[in-house]
């Protein structure tokens, strides 16, 4: 065969290979969380769709980001609240936060504000409800469930339909990943969440730290009640925690040792942080007029996540007073009210393209609350930060990035206008935050995979086994005692105890009967009297 038909051949094979509907199809159910989470699983929803699976996303109508989609099948189930009243219960959580920073995990978790949980809780309930849907998901014979774990809903479809199931998260509150995947979690060294600990911890933290440990054992189950009573009535029978995270396949979780401290892992949690990370595309005419208007001295790209867009007037006029302190161009998402001390160098926006901003050459500094996107979008790009954490993982995000040098934290409810505007000189005036974020950049993208490929391969795995139960350790299966070997210490302590009482038994029998004999033989004799 001629070369040139030869090449011809094989260029045609290999396109032949790597299309789409060349891999094995299957089909995945995604129930999908609201708000940012959402953003980084749809990547990966969108990628199994160009990999030729059916895809089924499971929708709630009242929704905040949950867009119908013409990539992949969405099915949506009617609610019985309005988007005003989920809107105004978010609001009331929000607006909380900047009236008291959480001291543990219980003080967002107890607050009154935390109803809204209750809400992505009970709407599971409604779910089923939908007859036709439950039909639907039945007669489509799923081969798994894409899920992400925070409102319990995903958890329970998968349980109630024996689908196997990969869970996506940047991690669980209180023990239930720990619990769920049976890894061990040792309080000397692994510090609990929202304490702001690094993993040396002094004595007192590591004190503070099982205290924390165990006080999440007793009363993280308060938070999930609605869940679970949920979920019982759906599946008929008492349910726990541990049933709902136990049986899980895979866990996907949104980090890596980048950011987070070394600490134990099971062989099916699989870490796939920065997969929000993505090449920066050329910014639009109005935001390139920005930066090239910024001259030398650059910008700043300040951003709250794509939840939090309004903050109390007093404190948005204190922050506006810091921007107008740098010489830097501030470009501010905000939607709130203009603050009316806001200096020329800050430009309000609705929305910006952060990940493309963070990559431009002209960026200095990063303003963020710390949610783990905006974390690892500053991490790739090589952004330092200042960091103003407002609740949830964000405080362990920003203690370990600014003990990492490569950001400022502030707590955004004692800073003064001051504190922001130092801070931000520091970070962008002192080389050492730029050369140790790109250090971290270097680490982070020294890898074999992409996190996004990672996460396709493993939930396609899941799909072609139906499972992967060679993963799951044999920790399952034991009870709490046996788990901790307490069967196994009883029973040695028994046996040291009984050796020990049987030597002791010999030993005094021996030595009665020796010293007795010994004590009798040297007895006096009564003198006989005359």
């Amino acid at each position: 065969m001629a070369p040139v038909a030869l090449t011809g051949l094989l260029g045609l094979c290999a396109c032949l290979l790597l299309a789409p509907g060349c891999a094995q199809a299957g089909k995945l159910l995604v129930v999908p969380m609201d708000g940012s989470h959402w953003f980084t699983m749809r990547s990966i929803v969108e990628s199994l769709v160009l990999r030729g699976h059916e895809v089924v996303v499971v929708r709630p109508e009242v929704n905040w980001h949950l867009e119908v989609s013409a990539k992949y099948t969405v099915k949506t189930y009617s609610t019985s609240y309005p988007q005003e009243d989920l809107n105004r219960l978010f609001k009331g959580f929000a607006d909380s936060r900047w009236k008291t920073r959480a001291g543990n995990i219980f003080s967002p978790l107890m607050h009154p504000s935390s109803n809204v949980f209750d809400y992505f809780f009970s709407r599971c309930r409604i779910l089923f409800n939908d007859r036709k849907l439950v039909k639907f998901i039945e007669d489509r014979s799923f081969d798994a469930v894409f899920l992400d774990p925070f409102d319990l809903c995903g958890l329970i479809v998968a349980k109630y339909f024996s689908l196997p199931s990969v869970v996506f998260a940047r991690g669980l509150f209180c023990h239930f990943l720990e619990e769920g995947s049976q890894c061990p979690s040792p309080p000397s060294y692994v510090p609990r969440g929202l304490l702001g600990f690094s993993d040396t911890m002094t004595f007192w933290e590591r004190v503070w730290n099982h205290i924390t440990h165990v006080e999440e054992g007793l009363l993280c189950h308060n938070f999930i009640k609605t869940g679970l009573e949920v979920a019982s009535e759906i599946l008929q029978t008492t349910v726990t925690a541990y049933d709902l995270f136990g049986p899980v396949s895979i866990w996907l979780l949104r980090t890596d040792f980048t950011l987070d401290n070394p600490k134990p892992m099971m062989p099916n949690m699989v870490f796939i942080g920065g997969i929000n990370c993505l090449p920066g595309k050329p910014l639009s005419p109005e935001f390139e007029a920005y930066v090239n208007a910024s001259g030398e001295h650059g910008i700043v790209v300040f951003s709250l996540g794509s939840m939090i867009s309004e903050i109390p007037e007093k404190r948005a006029m204190e922050i506006a007073d810091a921007l107008g302190k740098i010489p830097q161009t501030v470009l501010w998402r905000y939607t709130g009210t203009r603050p009316p001390n806001l200096a020329k160098n800050t430009i309000l926006v609705k929305w910006l393209p952060q990940n493309d901003l963070l990559g431009h050459p002209k960026t200095r500094a990063f303003i963020t609350h710390s949610g783990s996107h905006g974390i690892y979008e500053g991490i790739c790009n090589g952004v330092p930060m200042v960091m103003l954490p407002l609740f949830g993982d964000q405080m362990d995000n920003a203690k370990r990035m600014e003990t990492r040098g490569a950001g400022v934290s502030l707590n955004v409810l004692e800073m003064t206008s001051e504190d922001l505007a130092n801070a931000l000189k520091t970070v962008i005036n002192d080389k050492s935050y730029k050369e140790n974020i790109m250090r971290l950049s270097s680490l982070h993208k020294d890898r074999p995979i992409e996190p996004l490929d990672l996460a396709v391969f493993w939930v396609e795995f899941v799909m072609r086994h139906k499972g992967a139960p060679h993963l799951r350790p044999a920790a399952h299966d034991l009870t709490w005692y046996q788990y901790h070997s307490l069967d196994v210490i009883g029973f040695l302590l028994a046996i040291v105890l009984g050796v020990v009482f049987i030597v002791y038994k010999s030993c005094a029998f021996a030595c009665s009967k020796c010293f007795g004999k010994k004590r009798r033989s040297k007895k006096p004799q009564k003198s006989k009297a005359h």
